[in-house]
């Protein structure tokens, strides 16, 4: 199983970070991936700890873990 799926308008992946408790920590995490260059949607879900991120390209995980940092979360990995 791969985390990472290109549906045709993208690459979709989905990310597991660590923190997130209400809508406001969904928004701030989305907000900070969705600046990250070639990003075209980004789903949060506080409840599961998902992020689902539909880009043009592969993201690079550094800038990925970078965006989730400065939103003040932990990026856990890739689910």
């Amino acid at each position: 199983m791969t985390s990472e799926a290109n549906t045709g308008s993208g690459i979709t992946t989905v990310y597991q970070v660590i923190g997130m408790t209400c809508g406001h920590c969904e928004g701030a995490v989305a907000e900070e991936i969705g600046a990250l260059d070639g990003v075209s949607s980004v789903k949060a879900v506080a409840a599961t700890g998902q992020v689902t991120v539909v880009s043009a390209a592969p993201l690079d995980d550094e800038a990925v873990r970078a965006a989730v940092d400065e939103a003040g979360y932990e990026l856990a990995g890739r689910d």
